[in-house]
């Protein structure tokens, strides 16, 4: 365990921007977590997972503390369902894939998405018609301030869209080291009633799919649409998709009768956001090193030598636009430091 000053985060975060840290360390363990922090090095701490969910500034005068936790455990099982402790520092696909290997059934659609365990309870990520709430049970945490261990049931952790606890009331002041997910071992639950899934194993004659079958599908969905953030730097979605009320959406509808959306009740409607980008002209846009996406408007991307501050002033002008056009705010899923 080793803290350098002035540490380039480029080779740390999915958009590829070249943020110099003042201070950075990455850690293994909780005990080791727990020791960089008593040195209280900067009053300023910056968690950094697997960097998947963030737009970085040039610079950050804070203490980076890179959290490499790693560790699968199987807690107890019974015939139909089992739980597993996870670290932090474990990447979120391969985590997935090792489910699906031991035909663990839950997490199946949200195969492919960027990031590590530790962060994906912050985002309530979700995909396909599933969330993490769904199989979440716990997590494990560290108060910052006293190095104190508990735990937050699912409950306690407020889930909402892409919302959770700790982008609230809770925000800086815990670490999570740990989640712990309940998963069916039989009679998984499957969610495929996505019009994209169905049209992948229906071209596979799949009419009695696994729980490989779906992950299987949405992975090839997903690299048909997004990029590889290895080969073009991005982080995803950059934008959620808003949900609006009955009287927006009837306003909407009269000016754009074409528009898809889906219905979460009577009173409340989803648009999607890469429809309205896409509707404002910027799919496959590009200003300098900033862009977005030809195939998901959803996406920005950096080619190549793009700022934070850059692709966040593209992310503005979209914002603008869609809501000069559309009048709805559409806002970013994406973390912006």
């Amino acid at each position: 365990m080793r803290i350098e000053e002035n540490k380039s985060l480029k080779h740390y975060n999915t958009f590829g921007i070249d943020c110099t840290a003042r201070y950075f360390v990455s850690v293994e363990t909780v005990k080791e977590l727990k020791e960089v922090l008593s040195q209280k090095i900067s009053d300023e701490i910056f968690i950094l997972g697997g960097g998947s969910n963030m737009l970085l500034p040039a610079k950050l005068n804070s203490f980076v503390i890179h959290l490499n936790l790693k560790g699968i455990e199987v807690l107890d099982q019974t015939q139909s369902e089992v739980r597993i402790k996870v670290m932090a520092g474990e990447n979120w696909h391969e985590f997935v894939q090792y489910c699906i290997a031991n035909d663990f059934g839950g997490l199946e659609n949200l195969s492919l998405i960027p990031g590590n365990v530790g962060t994906a309870p912050i985002q309530n990520i979700g995909a396909y018609g599933v969330e993490l709430k769904d199989t979440f049970e716990s997590c494990t945490v560290l108060d910052i301030e006293n190095l104190n261990e508990k735990e937050f049931s699912n409950e306690e952790c407020k889930f909402g869209y892409r919302n959770s606890i700790f982008k609230n009331e809770v925000k800086g002041k815990y670490i999570i080291t740990s989640v712990t997910f309940k998963l069916t071992k039989k009679d998984h639950k499957l969610s495929i009633s996505y019009g994209d899934i169905q049209k992948v194993l229906a071209e596979k004659n799949i009419l009695n799919p696994s729980i490989k079958d779906v992950s299987d599908a949405v992975i090839a969905i997903r690299q048909s649409k997004l990029p590889d953030p290895k080969v073009l730097g991005n982080s995803g979605s950059f934008f959620k998709n808003p949900i609006v009320d009955k009287d927006t959406f009837e306003e909407f509808r009269k000016k754009y009768p074409e528009a898809p959306f889906y219905e979460i009740s009577p009173k409340e409607y989803k648009i999607p956001a890469g429809w309205l980008i896409e509707k404002s002209g910027f799919k496959g846009k590009r200003f300098g090193d900033a862009g977005v996406h030809k195939k998901q408007a959803l996406v920005l991307v950096n080619y190549g030598e793009a700022t934070g501050k850059e692709i966040w002033q593209l992310a503005m002008d979209i914002q603008k636009k869609v809501k000069d056009l559309s009048g709805i705010t559409i806002e970013p899923e994406v973390n912006i430091f």
